[in-house]
């Protein structure tokens, strides 16, 4: 339609966010929204190109942003994912002891592995799937999650590890102590396995969570192989914990607290630490490749 001036106006296109954009979507076909803060609390909104007389370039404007998920559903998601993940992992070591080594330490790292694996890509978009205290302190200390939700996700961890194990020790009594992490090696060297797994795990959590330049859309493998890997590395020493309430529901439940200090603590550092050092290498604007379009895994 020609206006008064005698130019044609243009009608406003979308223009979708870019991977650089914070709290843009990581790929246009699916929504990931995996394990970060970060990237939920920026504003979404489409980006509309203006023109006009007086303005030399395109401007761009924020829609109103769509409202985030509430705290209850996030607390409710970290309980049905901790239940969910404490029942898998916990059960492959029963199963393993009630029938005489039949899930081998493969099937005990697969249970983990593939429960992390599920609970993210499924539950990610809803509470970013912590499923572990040490996690979300550590997001919280690098500000990549609120403090002020950090109670309410402790709280909703520990009850759904803590129902999960009543539930196995129903199901499986009297083999309940077949899932409880208790080392075989040295205090020390306990601490040491739990502290530098975490570390693992936890710097591959923070760099698919809150880069934009790794794979974001494939946050759920990633997570699940490095559990796996990790309980493959340290499970006949120490159990291969990385989770304090990965240990200690099992332990309420079984009435077993051998050093359960050990994986309360070391889990905790070790993902400050993974996290933090995640943090210090990560890539800053305007180094290194710009971020290349993200893909979904599923097409």
């Amino acid at each position: 339609m020609d206006g008064g001036d005698g130019q044609t106006a243009t009608p406003p296109v979308s223009a979708p966010p870019t991977p650089e954009t914070p709290g843009g979507p990581l790929f246009t076909s699916l929504r990931v929204d995996s394990l970060s803060y970060e990237r939920k609390s920026m504003p979404r909104g489409k980006c509309l190109p203006l023109h006009t007389s007086t303005w030399g370039s395109p401007q761009c404007f924020t829609d109103i942003p769509t409202p985030d998920v509430s705290l209850t559903r996030k607390v409710g998601a970290e309980f049905v994912g901790t239940f969910i993940l404490i029942f898998a992992a916990t059960a492959g070591p029963i199963v393993n002891e009630k029938y005489e080594n039949s899930e081998t330490l493969i099937g005990n790292a697969a249970c983990a592995g593939l429960a992390v694996m599920i609970i993210i890509l499924s539950m990610g978009h809803i509470s970013g799937a912590h499923l572990n205290p040490s996690l979300t302190l550590a997001f919280a200390t690098l500000r990549h999650f609120p403090w002020t939700q950090v109670p309410a996700y402790i709280i909703a961890q520990f009850s759904g590890s803590i129902c999960a194990s009543f539930a196995l020790k129903g199901v499986f009594h009297p083999f309940m102590s077949g899932g409880v992490t208790v080392p075989s090696v040295s205090t020390g060297q306990a601490f040491a396995l739990e502290f530098l797994i975490t570390f693992n795990l936890l710097f591959v959590v923070t760099a698919v969570a809150t880069d934009t330049r790794a794979v974001g859309e494939l946050a759920g493998i990633a997570v699940g192989a490095t559990v796996m890997l990790n309980i493959l590395v340290a499970g006949k020493s120490s159990g291969g914990s990385m989770n304090p309430v990965r240990t200690l529901g099992p332990a309420v439940a079984a009435g077993n607290y051998k050093v359960i200090w050990v994986y309360l603590l070391a889990p905790t550092l070790g993902a400050l630490a993974g996290a933090g050092v995640y943090t210090i290498v990560k890539l800053q604007p305007g180094e290194g490749e710009e971020p290349r379009p993200a893909r979904s895994f599923r097409r």
